[in-house]
């Protein structure tokens, strides 16, 4: 499976073990909900680095376990993360 393959899974893994919506999703990581859905569904336009880690942020996990093989829980994150 592709780094950008496992990142789609990942996000949706961690999303939903957290409870959280698309729409809760992209506002923990700051992002536009319909760019969110976008990256989920696996059309993402220009996905960079800073998003990753902000993704990445919102589900309490470092940006390099979004694109790795399944493994591990999300972390329950109640901070507002920037």
């Amino acid at each position: 499976m592709s780094a950008l393959k496992n990142l789609r899974a990942n996000l949706k893994r961690f999303r939903v073990s957290l409870g959280l919506t698309q729409q809760a999703l992209a506002e923990k990581a700051e992002v536009e909900y319909k760019y969110y859905q976008r990256v989920e569904s696996g059309r993402w336009p220009g996905l960079q680095l800073g998003t990753v880690e902000r993704l990445a942020r919102a589900v309490g996990v470092e940006a390099w376990e979004l694109i790795s093989p399944h493994r591990g829980k999300a972390k329950k994150v109640t901070q507002k993360t920037k």
